[in-house]
């Protein structure tokens, strides 16, 4: 079967909404508040094992898991006023308790820096006990006045992982940082999602830090999505919120912080980055299903239909029996084409066909959800076929992804080249830059795009700055964005 991606590309929109919910990922759009979605059970499975890698990344580099209050009080949100002024357009109030007008103004948690902070300065006190790194995965809430999309643009982010950290100094912020960044580079390598790391300009940098770096990888529509970002606070949250710690010699320092998270947005990448025209093909490490076991009826006699059916789930109970997540669809009512297509919706990566041949045979007919190749194997084999079928398909879909990221990154000599290029085609252009913000934002207007920031190592670059002419100290991406 030949495999094609005309819709997956050029009508990524309605594709995407699609496959949410006939594969039964996520209901959008039918709740009666916008900007909010429900996952479904299929994914929330899939939701569920991209947490579990997250949780496990973290919880092996010392990061202690905690659960802040949903609610942070106007005082207390305020304290960072950068902080604030940076998501005052976002934030959602809670003003009333029942009919009562409420004492304190509280907000549907943002982000939690300046509530952390406040937590950290109650709980730590002494040099001795940094680096601290905690972490939550919670609900976030903004007003989101942009279109909304599923799991891409929300009101309310289910999945905000975020992981706050306090070192003694900046030094240890910055190497926190990095940690993060290599903590990050594994998650989405691991998932198969090729990324360019760019540090933020100065003029996009998260509200009350220093530095941001942000992850971002290109959607089939040649938009670009940030994916991961990782901050370095410096002090300003432990100044507003006057959190100091001792130091050896005794003296009291206001200590450094990091935050940096991910959210629905990973999910989205995953149902999206690897999809045809077919549907998505999920990866299979965090893929709910590995394989689906589909028995084609005899046409000639209900007594092989009915061998077949036992023989589907021999198969099925051997997939479990060796710990491959499946499923076997045994629905009389549904032919094997219309499960196909159902599954197909659902991203399983790999196919189990058994009918009166295989039956006789005692093979399995293994069948790759994003080649559509065949393979035909003895039943005493397929536990280590499925298993080499899946490291396969892994490693073919890692490709394929990566490959797309770097045809869709591009060097540009001139703003009006990246505009061109970007209207017709998407994707990343990368641009000489002198490195004087006043360029970086006059690219913006001239390009008509996002500044997504410059690489974390200098690009040594020949032409001159594509806006004032003078000698480029390295090249700044910009990228049509969510």
């Amino acid at each position: 079967m030949k495999v094609t991606r005309d819709k997956w590309s050029k009508n990524f929109s309605e594709w995407f909404d699609k496959v949410l919910y006939e594969g039964e990922f996520y209901d959008y759009g039918r709740y009666p508040v916008k900007g909010v979605g429900v996952w479904m059970p299929y994914g929330f499975r899939l939701r569920r094992n991209v947490i579990y890698f997250i949780r496990e990344l973290l919880d092996s580099t010392g990061h202690e898991e905690i659960l802040l209050p949903l609610l942070i009080p106007q005082e207390l949100l305020t304290r960072e006023t950068q902080h604030i002024k940076g998501f005052e357009s976002e934030v959602f109030w809670v003003t009333k308790g029942g009919s009562q007008d409420l004492d304190v103004k509280v907000s549907l948690r943002p982000t939690s820096e300046v509530a952390i902070t406040y937590m950290e300065s109650l709980w730590l006190n002494s040099y001795k006990q940094l680096p601290k790194k905690y972490y939550q995965i919670v609900s976030v809430f903004r007003y989101e006045t942009k279109a909304t999309r599923p799991m891409i643009r929300l009101r309310e982010i289910t999945t905000f992982k975020e992981a706050h950290t306090v070192h003694e100094t900046y030094d240890d912020a910055q190497r926190q940082v990095e940690e993060a960044i290599s903590i990050y580079s594994k998650f989405f390598d691991e998932l198969g999602i090729p990324y360019v790391i760019s540090e933020r300009p100065e003029w996009d940098r998260f509200a009350g830090a220093l530095h941001t770096f942000a992850f971002d990888t290109v959607m089939p529509d040649g938009k670009v999505i940030q994916i991961g970002t990782a901050h370095n606070l410096g002090q300003n949250f432990t100044k507003a919120l006057d959190f100091k710690i001792q130091r050896k010699d005794g003296s009291l320092c206001y200590p450094n912080q990091t935050s940096y998270g991910i959210s629905d947005r990973v999910i989205a990448v995953l149902i999206s980055i690897n999809g045809d025209d077919h549907g998505p093909v999920i990866f299979p490490k965090v893929s709910p299903l590995k394989v689906v076991v589909v028995p084609i009826p005899s046409k000639d006699t209900e007594e092989v239909t009915e061998k077949v059916m036992a023989y589907a789930k021999k198969v099925g109970n051997a997939l479990s029996e060796a710990g491959i997540e499946s499923v076997i669809d045994l629905d009389p009512e549904k032919t094997p084409g219309e499960k196909y297509y159902i599954w197909e919706l659902k991203g399983v990566p790999l196919r189990a066909e058994v009918g009166p041949k295989e039956l006789n045979n005692n093979t399995v007919l293994l069948k790759r959800r994003d080649t559509f190749q065949s393979k035909l194997v003895q039943f005493s084999d397929l536990i280590s076929a499925v298993n080499e079928m899946l490291n396969l398909i892994s490693k073919d879909l890692k490709y394929s992804a990566q490959k797309y990221l770097e045809e869709h990154v591009k060097y540009e000599r001139s703003a009006q080249e990246a505009k061109s290029r970007i209207s017709s085609s998407g994707g990343i252009v990368e641009l000489p830059w002198c490195g004087d913000n006043s360029c970086g934002m006059k690219l913006e207007e001239i390009v008509d795009a996002r500044v997504l920031g410059y690489p974390l190592k200098e690009k040594e670059v020949k032409d001159p700055c594509a806006v004032c002419g003078k000698t480029a100290k390295t090249v700044l991406r910009v990228a049509k964005t969510y």
